[in-house]
């Protein structure tokens, strides 16, 4: 808010505003020292500062509908037509950290499941080079941005996808969720792309909503969660369809029998084309830029 107060406006002028902004209105309020009992109680804060208030259960629709504006207003705000959204787990190491995870086990179980993860190391760097793929392309039409990374903003696969962005010069997006763990951006996040949500809904909204592709890598249930929402839209034709890069054919294969659902009939057998398999993030890219005809440069 400014000290200085907008010019008065000329009350012949159609066009001129006739109220007060809300940031003008916080700044008259806060201009007057509360003295009285009345002014001093809760009742009498602007409900939109009351954060108590805005906390109720029955403000909860408003929380929703706030949480679904935010980013909108500001991801449209800073020219983002289009994002390539990078799913996969939080707990894959980068390969330099790998060894460590395993050196780290303190039981022949531990061990296991380190070494299980340690060999999944290799998609963090797919999910790097898949994202500066994507920054080098530079996609941009008429003034505003195509395919700027998104991941959940978390470590492990998501961190890789900002990076890889980062790495590549451009703004990348991180839609991070409050948790009772600790849960905290990667650095890798543009700092004003960086959202925090509470709903999980809204999140996995703001995924899809500017969604042009989308990768999925090895991960756990809230990947599972993310991919077949995604797959339910797009079979049910809520939701147009798009590339989905489905990384790690070794692990989808052991977790999902995805002809076995095919084969007793509850999905039909086309409904396995909605996503393709790829190894590479160099694979994966060439099949955005098959399926939106981009221009490469090459």
């Amino acid at each position: 808010m400014t000290d200085t107060p907008e010019p008065a406006a000329d009350p012949a002028d159609l066009s001129a505003r006739r109220f007060y902004r809300a940031e003008q209105e916080v700044g008259f309020a806060e201009s007057h020292p509360r003295l009285s009992p009345q002014q001093q109680d809760p009742a009498y804060e602007l409900a939109f500062r009351d954060t108590d208030f805005l906390l109720r259960q029955e403000l909860r629709p408003v929380r929703f509908q706030l949480e679904l504006l935010k980013p909108e207003m500001l991801l449209d705000e800073a020219g983002i037509a289009s994002t390539l959204v990078v799913y996969g787990s939080a707990r894959i190491p980068s390969p330099d950290a790998a060894q460590g995870l395993i050196d780290a086990a303190t039981t022949p179980h531990a061990r296991k499941v380190a070494e299980r993860l340690a060999a999944k190391a290799p998609y963090y760097e797919q999910a790097r080079r898949l994202a500066r793929l994507a920054a080098d392309a530079n996609v941009v039409e008429r003034g505003r941005r195509h395919f700027v990374v998104c991941s959940g903003g978390g470590p492990s696969i998501m961190e890789a996808a900002n990076r890889g962005a980062r790495e590549g010069g451009a703004d990348t997006v991180g839609l991070n969720i409050t948790l009772r763990h600790e849960q905290e951006p990667n650095p890798f996040v543009t700092p004003h792309l960086s959202f925090q949500f509470h709903y999980f809904a809204l999140r996995k909204m703001h995924f899809l909503l500017r969604a042009r592709a989308v990768a999925v890598f090895p991960g756990g249930f809230g990947t599972f969660d993310e991919f077949f929402e995604l797959l339910t839209l797009i079979q049910t034709g809520k939701m147009k369809p798009i590339p989905i890069l489905l990384f790690g054919g070794d692990y989808w294969d052991r977790v999902i029998n995805f002809h076995a659902i095919a084969e007793e009939g509850l999905i039909n057998p086309e409904d396995l084309d909605l996503f393709h398999r790829v190894e590479t993030a160099e694979e994966g890219w060439a099949r955005i830029v098959d399926f939106y005809a981009l221009e490469t440069g090459d």
